[in-house]
Formats: C-alpha cells, sequence, structure tokens
C-alpha cells in the first residue's frame, strides 16, 4: 500500500463535507461518506498515475471525482498529497 497525507487545507474541506453531511442527512451518512473519500485517498496513493492531470487548473495537480467532489491532489516522491477536496460544501 503506498501512502498518502492530507494537507490542512484538504482536512478543513473534509470538515466542511462531513458538516454538510450531518446538516442534511445525518450522522451515519456523514461518516459513511468521509470513509468512502479515505477510501478514495488510498486508491488514488495507490496509483495516482490513473486519474488526468489537471495542469490548467494548478501546475502539478491531478483530479479524481468521488460523487459531487473533486479531490485535488500532487504525486510527491514519498507520498500522494491530497491538496483539497472541493465539493457541494463550497456552496
Amino acid at each position: 500500500m503506498a501512502n498518502y497525507k492530507v494537507s490542512p487545507e484538504a482536512e478543513n474541506d473534509l470538515y466542511l463535507i462531513w458538516l454538510y453531511g450531518l446538516e442534511h442527512w445525518g450522522l451515519n451518512a456523514a461518516d459513511s461518506y468521509i470513509s468512502d473519500l479515505f477510501v478514495r485517498f488510498q486508491r488514488i496513493a495507490d496509483n495516482p498515475r490513473q486519474f488526468p492531470d489537471v495542469e490548467d487548473i494548478r501546475t502539478g495537480y491531478r483530479r479524481c471525482a468521488l460523487g459531487k467532489e473533486s479531490i485535488y491532489f500532487q504525486d510527491a516522491h514519498d507520498a500522494v498529497e491530497i491538496m483539497a477536496v472541493i465539493g457541494k460544501q463550497n456552496y
């Protein structure tokens, strides 16, 4: 299993996603969706190059979608770094 790390900005995004889910669908759904995101983070880390680059958004970034969220990450030497998770919580 490859490694990944979550940037402070992405940690804040995850909190906002969880809070949005809690307010709209309840605790179990919010927790479940966050778990799904962490499963996706590991999938990204295991094979980051399977996801498209988004050089037009930011140099060195790639993107993976999960539901209505877009996960932006960088493929660093020692680990994939999750930079942002942008979705409905941002509207």
